[in-house]
């Protein structure tokens, strides 16, 4: 038998904005592995840990467990959804779809998009909304992501257009990066940080941010600024550079205006109040500004902490006044440079796929823009009325306003704020249809139907990274079952519509002529013609060869940085200073509140991890949701790590493990944005579901760019007394695990508090993937419950080890097998431990680590019994690649001599950690500091 070739195909990562190059590897039908494209300018062939384990998310395997694999039609809701043909339910969906309209008009329908779909994709579902349809409500889930950075711009260079690239990093002479934390969330940028500060040791690096994160242990300068605060450090800061005179009064009287008003405001905010109010040292903000202003080339990255806050387009806006006054934009090394979270928000707002924008970034309030859109797609009009933004399309639809929601690649269920709102709200809803990859979304239980679509390695079209650079996403393989592109899902439907509505045609035979996603370009390209992105000297054809970035009009190249003749892109072509407000948090902390939830992302995990969540290898550096407090805080309430604890704000509540950390303040929490139902559920006592972290936070959003505060919401912690806990744990056959780990979810809100992740490495020699489940309860769950969870872990075996005292609410069941035939080693494969969860140190270890576990014996089923050795699994995951942890690093630090780069050169030589994709060399450094500490 011949063994198929090796085929090689470049595409783009499919996570955040920085948006690095992949080779995919494939062999057939199957992607078979991954690495970084050396060719590509946004990584020069790194990966971090999600990028480089893309391809084990792509397995046969896991498709026939997690993946939407045909189209679905639910009869009806609360029941289970029912297969359909592809015909049948595109037919279903313009006749809902149409009825609604005809009934209702076009605004009783809402579309809510993604950042993740490619630039094509966006094209067409906008066509669909507002050219055909008729209606602005369509919105995507960049709106909680990019849409303050976009209205900053904006407000102050005329134009949504970053105006630096990522080769401004090594031209930079300080860097100040504030509310982002890219050691984590852009960790490949990073590493050009890291690069950039050992080429050049006089470059500095500012950090603000309310968490000592592992962007701020590199800072020569860290600023714990109290959440909200952002604009009263930047007026503070312009306050010392104009009093110290650092600013450039020349570049500010030929390529600005305003600035005589903002003067006025800042002189409100002396380095004295202006750190009082950011609880930060008065001397530390003026030697930020002073390093600011006195560099002759000064970079700003910055992200969510911004953005994500009903104050969001003044804190960018603030931002940017700096780099005005002091001329720091528009040539190398400088510039505010806005990080992009999702691979392709830049190109979604390219097209105009959001509720206030049209293509090419024309605005919909515009009616000249309006007529020029009408005219390139041959309709009537285009609506003037505003549409509903992403928090306001889904409280119309709470409110009965908008009848239908069509939801492509999110999962609102888990990333939207105040989630009780928006699961009312897909509830009221008439007809909702979600079309995803993946069968594992919350948001897939309040579909009505499913169209299960294409996704990274099976899809062709473009993304545009944080930097304007334009990258093909190319196919791989074919799609999985009956998965198709998402623009060919629209179409289809679009064409539907067409023939229910051919007068909206104007004579046309058809609007959405496209056979393919190069046709869907080419309009897109046309209508930038003459614009600020203007990309009509691109093509497919040059995009084979390399990424591009714009503007690149026709007869004309790629421009890398923006503004560099200090003309801007306002109607008379001066930049305008923002004179802004300093506005508190929208939900201060009070004495029924007293803490501040601080929400960010994790190293190793994207989003509601519908396709990181997949692998237990990304679970290794943080295994389960957690809260952290400060120490101080935590011995307050008499907190021991790991206690559970009521988190609650005026919306809702949840439970969850709490955790001692030094990286936040006294009174701050910190929770990741990734936990939501899907691995952290329970129900109150009352049977009300607890949906993850989101249930926390609030929709209250900044008024210019609708964005909602999701970066900080008032919350109290108290200890739950939960007395009853359970934990099993299991390894299982790969084919069964993802399965056995919906079952199991399915159960969570059974339990008061109930976590449910993977473990393990992938590819595992043994061909399996460990599955956990962690609750507790406030009495003993029922044994057919128990019994119920024995059977998906696998403990329902004859030969299966038991312990029970109903009584005392006390069960235990181990299983072990055979390491291998003909070897005396047994494995304990799975256990469950039931009421007295004291043994979870060593009996975890036994499993996790695949210890021999013959000698323990009755050790095993004895409730308060203590191992005969000493035995504990190991520590928390530090280098995902090489699955090194912490107390192996702290191990071989100890015996490391010389300086902070000498013992982690020694470490790297010994260890190999950080050798690979680097994400965690952060963590590696903030772990030599301590042993020269402890040293």
């Amino acid at each position: 038998m011949t063994t198929a070739p090796v085929q090689l195909t470049r595409s783009t990562c499919p996570y955040c904005g920085v948006g690095c190059g992949v080779i995919i590897e494939s062999r057939g039908a199957q992607i078979i592995g991954v690495r970084g494209d050396p060719d590509h300018p946004a990584n020069f062939g790194r990966l971090c840990t999600k990028g480089s384990t893309l391809h084990l998310t792509a397995t046969e395997t896991l498709a026939r467990q997690t993946r939407l694999l045909q189209p679905m039609r639910r009869p009806q809701r609360g029941h289970p959804p029912q297969p359909i043909d592809w015909d049948s339910a595109l037919d279903e969906v313009a006749q809902r779809l149409g009825e609604i309209v005809d009934r209702h008009g076009p605004d009783a329908v809402g579309f809510y998009i993604s950042g993740q779909l490619l630039t094509e994709d966006y094209y067409v579902f906008n066509k669909l909304a507002k050219g055909l349809i008729g209606t602005n409500n369509i919105d995507t889930n960049s709106r909680l992501c990019m849409s303050s950075a976009v209205a900053g711009y904006k407000l102050t260079l005329g134009a949504d257009a970053p105006p630096a690239c990522y080769e401004d990093i090594d031209h930079a002479e300080v860097i100040f990066i504030v509310g982002a934390n890219p050691a984590w969330a852009h960790p490949i940028l990073f590493r050009r940080l890291e690069d950039a500060k050992r080429a050049n040791p006089r470059l500095r690096l500012i950090v603000a941010d309310p968490r000592r994160t592992e962007t701020a242990e590199l800072a020569d300068l860290y600023l714990p600024l109290q959440p909200g605060t952002d604009v009263a450090l930047f007026h503070g800061m312009l306050h010392v550079l104009i009093w110290e005179q650092l600013i450039d009064p020349g570049y500010i009287a030929a390529h600005t205006e305003g600035f005589d008003a903002l003067r006025q405001r800042v002189l409100d905010f002396p380095p004295a109040r202006a750190a009082q109010l950011c609880g930060i040292d008065a001397a530390a903000l003026v030697q930020a500004a002073r390093w600011f202003g006195q560099s002759h080339a000064t970079l700003s990255l910055y992200c969510q902490g911004l953005n994500q806050s009903h104050s969001g387009t003044a804190k960018n806006a603030a931002l940017i006044n700096l780099h005005l006054a002091t001329g720091h934009i528009g040539r190398p090394g400088a510039g505010p440079f806005s990080l992009t979270g999702q691979p392709n928000a830049m190109g979604g707002r390219e097209v105009g796929g959001m509720a206030n924008l049209l293509s090419a970034h024309r605005d919909l309030a515009n009616p000249e823009h309006r007529a020029e859109v009408a005219r390139l797609w041959g309709v009537a009009e285009v609506p003037a009325t505003p549409g509903t933004t992403a928090v306001e399309m889904f409280g119309a639809a709470a409110r009965g306003e908008i009848k239908a929601l069509w939801i492509a690649c999110t999962n609102p269920a888990q990333s939207m704020p105040d989630q009780a709102a928006v699961r009312r709200a897909m509830q009221r809803c008439e007809f909702v249809v979600v079309q995803e990859a993946f069968a594992t979304t919350a948001t897939g239980a309040y579909a009505d139907m499913l169209l299960p679509a294409s996704t990274w390695g099976e899809k062709e079209g473009t993304v545009t990274n944080s930097e304007r650079r334009i990258s093909r996403v190319r196919a791989a393989i074919p799609a999985p079952g009956q998965a198709r592109p998402d623009w060919r899902i629209v179409v289809d439907v679009a064409r539907r519509l067409e023939a229910r509505w051919p007068q909206r045609l104007n004579g046309r035979h058809t609007l959405f002529p496209y056979d393919g996603p190069e046709a869907i370009w080419n309009e897109h390209r046309e209508s930038t013609r003459g614009r600020d992105l203007d990309i009509t000297g691109l093509s497919y054809a040059l995009l084979e060869h390399a990424p591009q970035q714009w503007p690149c009009p026709e007869g004309g190249g790629p421009q890398a940085r923006l503004y560099m003749d200090g003309r801007f892109a306002t109607a008379n072509g001066r930049a305008r200073f923002a004179d802004v407000d300093f506005v508190p948090v929208a939900e201060p902390r009070d004495a029924r509140y007293p803490f501040s939830l601080i929400t960010g992302r994790l190293r190793d995990h994207w989003h509601g991890m519908s396709r990181t969540g997949l692998l237990g290898r990304l679970f290794g550096h943080v295994s389960e949701p957690a809260v952290q407090l400060h120490p101080q805080d935590m011995a307050r309430l008499g907190l021991q790590d790991g206690d559970l604890v009521h988190l609650t704000s005026r919306r809702g509540s949840i439970v969850l493990p709490a955790q001692g950390s030094e990286q936040v303040g006294p009174c701050q929490a910190f929770m990741a944005m990734h936990w939501g139902e899907e691995c952290l559920s329970g129900a109150s006592s009352s049977g009300e579901r607890l949906a993850g972290v989101n249930a926390l936070t609030l929709p209250t959003f900044c008024p210019t760019a609708k964005q909602p505060e999701l970066k900080h919401a008032a919350v109290k912690v108290l200890k739950a007394e939960l007395p009853w806990t359970l934990l099993a744990a299991a390894w299982l056959p790969l084919d069964q695990a993802h399965r056995a780990l919906a079952a199991l979810r399915a159960l969570m809100p059974r339990f008061a508090y109930a976590t449910c992740v993977p473990f393990g490495r992938e590819p595992h020699e043994r061909g399996v993937l460990g599955v956990q489940l962690r609750a507790a309860a406030y009495e003993p769950a029922a044994d057919e419950l128990l019994a119920h969870i024995e059977a998906i872990m696998g403990l329902d075996a004859s030969d299966v080890l038991r312990y029970a005292d109903r009584r005392r609410g006390q069960r235990r069941a181990m299983r072990l097998v055979p390491r291998a035939e003909g070897q005396p080693d047994l494995l304990l494969e799975a256990f469950l431990l039931a009421g007295d969860t004291r043994a979870e140190r060593w009996v975890r270890a036994l499993l996790h680590d695949e210890l021999p576990a013959q000698a323990y014996g009755r050790a095993l089923l004895v409730p308060s019994a203590e191992p005969p050795s000493a035995l504990a699994p190991r520590s928390r995951q530090v280098c995902t690649c090489l699955n090194v942890t912490e107390s192996d690093i702290v191990a071989t630090l100890a015996q490391c001599h010389g300086s902070a780069e000498e013992r982690l050169a020694q470490l790297q030589a010994q260890r190999r950690c950080g050798t690979q994709c680097g994400s965690c060399l952060p963590e590696l450094r903030r772990l030599v500091r301590a042993s020269l500490q402890v040293a």
